[in-house]
């Protein structure tokens, strides 16, 4: 990490601008940010000027706030830049890691001049979210461009920082910048400003002080390529008597290797469905530890028993229709929507949700008998098909759509009657009978089978792309259920099975595995 370098040391003349670039998402606070740097050049009586280039929608850029400012010389106006050039800017801010990144690309970053302050939270590409496995940039790679690129740098999570005083990055970046001595203006002018903006001042004065702390005492936090898994220990009590029934019987009856997840996936069913379910869930997995301790299971430490944990959640928390329409009309979504965008008291949001129904999701939607009836009918099938399978874009802010959603998401009451559920209860135990068949013979290789539930996810198309991944990688068990390295190879097509959506990879897997 390059020394600290005082301003006043570092910058002899005034007869050049000083330069900074802000690289901000929407709802982040950098036109806020901008103003607010000058403001407070202004109020030290410099001349300033802030422009802004908007980035790309949907999380492929960021906007550029750029600012140039330069104390009045006898009473004339400068003419300031309106664009950042490459290799001459004094202090980059960048609101997000990746951000960090592009700004190195794009050369506005040098170690001979400019002091970077970055923010290590993460807000995903479209590029990452669109990965069937795991499409996240290595930070690690973002973190040593920086280190080189950059004359000093400060990074840190803002992100969270200013969540916890109540306020927005914004602050916590201008905290930033008021401790990197990048600006010849003392501590007390940069709160000023704030107070002058006359909102959420309290807030932002607690970001703004929280930042100036850290970025003064620890300016940058080790980042890992590895996300961390945050999951909840078990506690006392659920806060209702069904929960807390739950919660015992995962402390009682299972390792306590497995309770996190537990306790995650008991969460996950009975919002997904109620605790009745939940309930249904550890009884299944109940089955597999005992069946996990008879195979030897204490001496792997348990890990079919935790796996199972994991993916028999995730195999009955399916994504159907009446799932998607739960989660469309939730107020919390709504709520959300509104503070990600930035939405005032008085301002009106309308989300537009693009749908595209088929008639398959809509038979998997229906009672098993009347589903199963349709479906065995080619000529009603199609005719309704062609009525059904039609792109939408539904206004869930509307009073009509909302409550046909609303209508949907009721229908959770009859899941287990429907079609689609019996589909998913007859697949999921396919697939755990391969699992618990391999334990004795073959405990790791029964363990990856656990695993390759990770394939399947999704409705619609999504998830029949995930079944045919998933039954491809199955379908090399019998090549490898009695070898030694079977498991090492089951992992390797699965990986190979998300490295793309159109499984070029898993094919060239296959081919490799069948040569063994």
């Amino acid at each position: 990490m390059n020394e600290h370098v005082n301003f006043s040391s570092s910058r002899l003349s005034t007869d050049k601008p000083l330069s900074i670039a802000i690289l901000a998402m929407g709802g982040q606070g950098g036109g806020v940010l901008a103003d607010w740097i000058v403001g407070l050049a202004e109020e030290q009586g410099w001349m300033a000027q802030t422009t802004s280039v908007p980035g790309v929608a949907q999380r492929t850029g960021a906007t550029i706030y750029y600012i140039e400012m330069l104390p009045a010389l006898d009473g004339h106006a400068p003419i300031f830049s309106l664009m950042p050039t490459p290799g001459d800017v004094d202090v980059v801010m960048a609101a997000e890691l990746m951000e960090a990144g592009r700004s190195v690309l794009r050369g506005i970053v040098t170690p001979d001049k400019t002091v970077l302050i970055a923010s290590t939270h993460r807000s995903f590409a479209v590029s990452e979210k669109q990965t069937p496995g795991d499409g996240i940039g290595n930070p690690e790679v973002v973190v040593e461009a920086t280190d080189f690129a950059a004359k000093r740098t400060i990074a840190f999570d803002m992100e969270t920082l200013a969540i916890k005083n109540g306020s927005v990055i914004s602050s916590s970046m201008f905290g930033a910048l008021a401790a990197s001595g990048s600006l010849p203006f003392p501590k007390e002018a940069f709160e000023a400003t704030i107070r002058a903006g006359g909102k959420g001042i309290e807030a932002s004065l607690r970001a703004f002080n929280a930042s100036f702390e850290r970025a003064s005492g620890k300016p940058n936090e080790a980042l890992s390529a590895t996300p961390y898994k945050r999951l909840e220990g078990l506690p006392e009590t659920a806060g209702h008597p069904d929960l807390d029934r739950l919660v015992n019987r995962i402390r009682a009856e299972f390792p306590e290797a497995a309770w996190p997840l537990l306790f995650a996936g008991v969460k996950k069913l009975t919002d997904f469905q109620d605790p009745a379910y939940a309930g249904e869930y550890l009884d299944r997995v109940a089955v597999l530890h005992a069946l996990d301790r008879k195979a030897g299971g204490v001496d792997k430490g348990f890990a079919f028993t935790v796996q199972a944990a994991k993916y028999v959640a995730v195999a009955m928390a399916y994504d159907d229709v009446i799932r998607v329409a739960d989660l469309k009309v939730r107020a919390s979504r709504f709520d959300r929507v509104r503070k990600e965008v930035g939405a005032k008291d008085d301002q009106i949001v309308y989300m537009t949700e693009y749908m595209h129904p088929r008639m398959d999701e809509v038979c998997g939607t229906l009672p098993k008998g009347l589903g199963l009836w349709i479906e065995n009918r080619p000529s009603l099938f199609k005719a309704l098909d062609r009525m059904v399978n039609k792109g939408r874009r539904v206004q869930t802010g509307t009073l009509f759509w909302f409550l046909g959603l609303y209508f949907v998401s009721g229908l959770r009451k009859g899941r287990r009657g429907t079609l689609r559920h019996a589909r998913e209860v007859e697949h999921r135990e396919a697939w755990l009978s391969t699992a618990t068949g391999l334990l004795s013979s073959n405990y790791d290789l029964a363990v990856e089978v656990l695993n390759n539930r990770r394939l399947v996810k999704g409705y619609s198309d999504t998830h029949a792309r995930g079944l045919s991944k998933f039954d491809r990688v199955m379908s090399a068990l019998s090549m490898l259920r009695d070898r030694e390295d079977g498991a090492a190879w089951m992992r390797r097509l699965r990986q190979a099975a998300l490295l793309d959506e159109n499984g070029v990879a898993l094919d060239g897997a296959l081919k490799t595995v069948g040569t063994l």
